[in-house]
């Protein structure tokens, strides 16, 4: 990772979601430890089994957070996007980190270090509850994962994926896929061949219409039907 200095680290933290509700001295707090950084694609950030040094949150860019294997595969476990944090369980516990995380493409994150995080968590409840929400809800997010890679075909698991990137309970919408289909095969257990063929199956069948990366769905609930 190479240090940057060309962004206003007060500003960008100000309009986090998790940091939303401090006020100008506890952002002022994390800003003195706070580095922002600029992370090349592929480039590896920690590995697993590393020890948490510091909370990162993604400015511009995409993370995978995936468990290797000794044969050299990999399960992506979550896509981190600009906005969101990773890390923050293995910082709060102390204990190593359970994922390695990887650059997609090319990155902007901002780290914040361990101590400066637990002192401004310290005074501040509402921060608290925050990341309570926030882990709850990527409990959430993992569990209904696992569900669908365990419980699911690979039709239902593709047809699951597009359904939850709906920005609303909508009757049709349009999606840009935000990383490549061997990343998104990977995150939904399946074989990039496999991802391919479904998408195309989905497409034939009147589900989806596919143009390059976009991808349009017409009837959304027909679309959950056939996740189930």
């Amino acid at each position: 990772m190479i240090q940057e200095t060309r962004h206003s680290i007060t500003e960008i933290l100000s309009r986090q979601p998790i940091f939303s509700g401090l006020g100008s001295p506890e952002i002022d707090r994390l800003v003195r430890s706070t580095l922002e950084y600029r992370t090349s694609r592929n480039e590896v950030l920690f590995q697993k089994g590393s020890h948490p040094a510091c909370l990162h949150l993604i400015v511009a860019g995409q993370v995978k957070l995936f468990l290797p294997s000794v044969q050299g595969s990999e399960k992506i476990v979550r896509l981190a996007n600009p906005g969101e944090i990773f890390g923050e369980e293995s910082v709060l516990l102390d204990r190593p980190y359970p994922m390695t995380a990887q650059a997609v493409r090319d990155s902007i994150l901002l780290v914040v270090p361990r101590p400066a995080l637990l002192a401004v968590l310290a005074d501040n409840p509402g921060l608290c509850c925050d990341l309570m929400t926030s882990l709850a809800n990527r409990m959430h997010d993992l569990i209904d994962n696992m569900e669908s890679c365990t419980q699911r075909s690979s039709a239902q698991r593709v047809a699951h994926y597009l359904t939850q990137l709906a920005p609303s309970q909508t009757d049709s919408f349009e999606v840009e896929l935000n990383t490549n289909k061997q990343t998104i095969a990977s995150h939904l257990n399946l074989a990039p061949e496999t991802f391919s063929r479904v998408l195309r199956r989905l497409s034939q069948q009147g589900f989806i219409q596919m143009n390059g990366r976009f991808i349009r769905v017409s009837n959304a609930e027909q679309l959950r039907l056939h996740a189930c």
